[in-house]
């Protein structure tokens, strides 16, 4: 990996070279990974149960194909796609559901094709900020428990295992808000009931960097996994 790793850098090294290949973004919401991975040359198919955001990547990916499906109830034969990538998106299925929507990914690609899930860890400040509006300590600790217990079963084998920081720069706590509602528009009514909180904890995990912005890190477990026959 180079030195400054982030997701798409992790994603992109996986699936090389992805020229070519059919690859499966599940929880792809707006659609801006199926996009980046369009621009490299891939197909990408998506899944999301979320029709708003459906209807921004398919302008955003035209040449895409996008169900408004869960990741557990895939609508592909099997062996279809070259490669899947759950970004940001396990820990919002529900815990439940976890498992089979790995599984379902490993029926649906190719055998010994890679899966990777890049996960957030509850730590680190961006998360410590986020929870003010949403914890989501639980839903982060079941993915990866998840992800152990497939690995324990002997469905999947890793490949390999990348942990990093996500370093995101704001110009202010009203640039952090509108990341995170934009992200997850249902947290709008809380950002602003608690906005005096939230500011009170941006100021106080927030690092200082060049031109008066700050900077929230936070962590992240990239996982490249493969199905076992």
């Amino acid at each position: 990996m180079p030195p400054e790793t982030d997701s798409m850098a992790v994603i992109t090294a996986a699936l090389d070279p992805l020229a070519g290949k059919r690859v499966l973004d599940v929880g792809c919401g707006t659609g801006v990974l199926a996009r980046s991975l369009s621009a490299r040359g891939a197909w990408v198919a998506g899944v999301d149960p979320n029709d708003q955001a459906l209807a921004i990547a398919r302008e955003a990916v035209p040449t895409g194909v996008f169900h408004a499906v869960s990741a557990q109830a895939l609508p592909f034969a099997d062996r279809t796609f070259d490669g899947a990538v759950f970004l940001n998106s396990l820990h919002h299925v529900p815990e439940i559901d976890m498992y089979p929507a790995l599984r379902e990914a490993a029926r649906v690609v190719q055998p010994g094709s890679p899966i990777v899930v890049v996960e957030p860890l509850a730590e680190g400040s961006f998360f410590s900020v986020l929870r003010i509006v949403e914890d989501e300590t639980d839903v982060r600790a079941a993915a990866q428990k998840v992800i152990r217990k497939a690995l324990n079963d002997g469905v999947f084998e890793r490949l390999d295992l990348i942990d990093y920081p996500r370093c995101e720069h704001f110009e202010d706590v009203d640039q952090f808000l509108a990341r995170i509602v934009t992200a997850e528009p249902a947290r709008a009514p809380v950002v602003e009931e608690r906005r005096h909180e939230i500011l009170a904890a941006f100021q106080c995990y927030a690092r200082a960097a060049a031109h008066g912005r700050s900077i929230l890190e936070q962590p992240i477990r990239a996982q490249v996994l493969t199905a076992r026959p």
